[in-house]
């Protein structure tokens, strides 16, 4: 293929991984594979580098266009999107230590346990409830805010899906403000991932700013979407994800 050819394809699926991730996350588990595909000659940390670039771009794109429509609990928001800044970080250093191998493990299970508890339960994240944002909820929040951002400095696929299930369930959001907060916390994760691939030199510009501009594009598109159709769009195409991330997760883990 011509260096055009996989810049378009690249494109495509970028756009497709920006319409997801701005809905429900998990973008990544179809913009990761295609530039890993596109670029084999590229190292591990270059490919995520890049992707990290134009996943950053989508995710601004996609929160300044539902912070004109959703209402930000920002006493929430601030503490847990720091601490997932700072353990994302402390994620990045520990990439030797911590086993992927047993994080894909735990992170298949938990998946399976939100598909099966958000099939049960008919009317999750439809309501927003009673949102309370004491101190109690403010250490839940950076307690899950530094779980998910570690587990994403390590490794990362469905980091987003995990936010918008803990906003849900724990907090009582219903899943367009749950969405929209979870994209709110992932600038910290990712703005905390790039510190390590830019300096060390892991990023393809010229791809990244493609790859980054139909991300953005996609990530414009799932917002509208998710913002005409509801929670209740969210909610599906959620489930339609988990179902996607427990088959291909299990593909890599058994075969």
């Amino acid at each position: 293929m011509s260096i055009e050819q996989v810049l378009i394809a690249l494109g495509f699926f970028a756009f497709c991984g920006g319409l997801i991730d701005a809905a429900v996350g998990g973008g990544g588990l179809v913009q990761v594979p295609a530039l890993l595909h596109a670029l084999p000659q590229q190292s591990l940390a270059t490919v995520f580098g890049t992707n990290k670039l134009a996943v950053l771009a989508g995710n601004l794109s996609s929160l300044f266009s539902y912070v004109k429509r959703i209402k930000i609990l920002w006493r929430l928001m601030l503490p847990t999107m720091c601490s997932a800044f700072v353990f994302a970080f402390l994620g990045a250093f520990s990439v030797s230590i911590v086993p992927k191998r047993l994080m894909e493990f735990v992170v298949f299970f938990i998946l399976i346990a939100m598909a099966i508890y958000t099939f049960s339960e008919k009317n999750l994240g439809l309501t927003n409830a009673d949102i309370k944002c004491g101190p109690r909820e403010i250490a839940l929040g950076v307690f899950f805010g530094g779980l998910i951002g570690f587990y994403d400095g390590v490794f990362g696929p469905g980091s987003g899906s995990l936010l918008l299930f803990v906003f849900v369930k724990v907090f009582g959001f219903d899943f367009l403000n749950a969405s929209a907060s979870a994209k709110l916390i992932n600038l910290g994760t990712f703005g905390a991932a790039l510190l390590f691939f830019i300096p060390s030199g892991n990023v393809l510009w010229t791809v990244g700013a493609v790859v980054a501009l139909c991300n953005m594009l996609g990530s414009v598109t799932g917002v509208f979407l998710a913002l005409r159709y509801g929670s209740g769009f969210i909610r599906i195409f959620f489930l339609i994800l988990l179902v996607f991330l427990i088959g291909r997760m299990g593909l890599s883990l058994f075969f």
